[in-house]
């Protein structure tokens, strides 16, 4: 039987720090026998959390002492240099030692990557970290979109790179064979595109991955990529447009279904597909994106999640870590170095 996964929480970070961090870790400790949890955080949030648990899950939950935060809007540079006892800081460190199998944080995401990159070095092959994320598409399955805001500024290597990376973690996450990967871009044909998307694709055509072209925005959620490439600042926009749009159509339905009494009566006889619709645009359901090409698993968990939001990101934690993704990268970029 295989030994249990631990997960490192950075109990202190993001918008709601320990009262999402502490429910998710608790549901997580119900539901699953397999994982067990190091809680990183300060004094008086580690003593509830024991107040709160006493023995009940015994060495399944640990608990390590920071004494400094990470602020949401701190300089990366300065929580990197100035606070080395973090509860960020710590959990990525439980990481490095072996305490723990990830990490999980709300926090600052440039910190994170920074204070992640630092401690836990980037895999052989890897020019630089990428952040990916699912998305919803039709046929209630995934695509994952990477990459999300950690780089601007990047060569068609890195694209080709963030697009191995994406294939090991659309393939270990959905359980697949041969993940379809393409290209964000302003169009589907060759001529399309600037000088960095094509060298992309000419770099995708030769590798050994199962590239299948261009897409566009409106494709991405068609169902035909399980992983779609971009640089950072393009995947950042993206993202956040979808995010916006999803919170856009749920305010329009709220409206109109309370515009008079018939439009209420109305939305009754439709709840059940309305809290469906509502379900599948549900952002709780989709966070934690995964701070891929580190020496590590790192997920980045929404500032704002709640309790629930919170543990969508630890079981993404959990997933990658019993897939062993790191491991699975580092083979797929060295087969593909040695292919090229």
């Amino acid at each position: 039987m295989p030994r249990n996964v631990t997960i490192a929480l950075d109990a202190m970070s993001g918008d709601r720090g320990p009262d999402a961090v502490l429910p998710a870790a608790l549901a997580v400790l119900e539901k699953d026998d397999s994982a067990d949890f190091l809680l990183v955080g300060l004094k008086d949030t580690l003593k509830r959390a024991q107040k709160e648990t006493g023995k009940r899950f015994g060495d399944r939950l640990r608990f390590l002492e920071a004494t400094e935060v990470v602020g949401m809007d701190e300089a990366p540079a300065d929580a990197l240099r100035r606070k080395k006892n973090s509860s960020m800081r710590l959990a990525i460190d439980a990481v490095r030692t072996g305490q723990a199998d990830a990490c999980v944080s709300s926090g600052n995401s440039g910190a994170l990557m920074a204070t992640a990159r630092y401690v836990l070095k980037t895999l052989p092959g890897v020019d630089r970290p990428a952040m990916i994320s699912a998305v919803p598409c039709r046929g209630e399955s995934y695509t994952f979109m990477l990459d999300l805001g950690a780089n601007v500024g990047c060569t068609a290597r890195h694209l080709l790179q963030f697009a191995i990376m994406g294939t090991v973690i659309a393939e270990g996450i959905l359980d697949i064979q041969r993940a379809r990967v393409a290209l964000l871009n302003i169009g589907l044909e060759d001529i399309k595109g600037d000088d960095l998307v094509r060298e992309a694709a000419e770099l995708l055509s030769r590798s050994s991955l199962n590239y299948v072209g261009y897409i566009e925005g409106d494709g991405i959620f068609n169902g035909k990529a399980d992983v779609v490439v971009s640089d950072g600042f393009v995947g950042n926009v993206a993202l956040k447009t979808m995010e916006g749009v999803a919170d856009f159509i749920a305010a329009i339905l709220r409206e109109e279904f309370r515009r008079n009494p018939l439009r209420q009566v109305q939305g009754v006889a439709a709840s059940v597909a309305l809290n469906a619709v509502r379900e599948r645009l549900d952002s709780r359901r989709y966070n934690g994106a995964s701070l891929v090409g580190l020496n590590g698993i790192v997920i980045k968990s929404h500032g704002s999640a709640d309790e629930i939001a919170f543990e969508t990101a630890v079981r993404t934690a959990i997933v990658e870590a019993r897939k062993g993704v790191p491991v699975q990268i580092a083979n797929l970029m060295e087969a593909q170095c040695t292919r090229a």
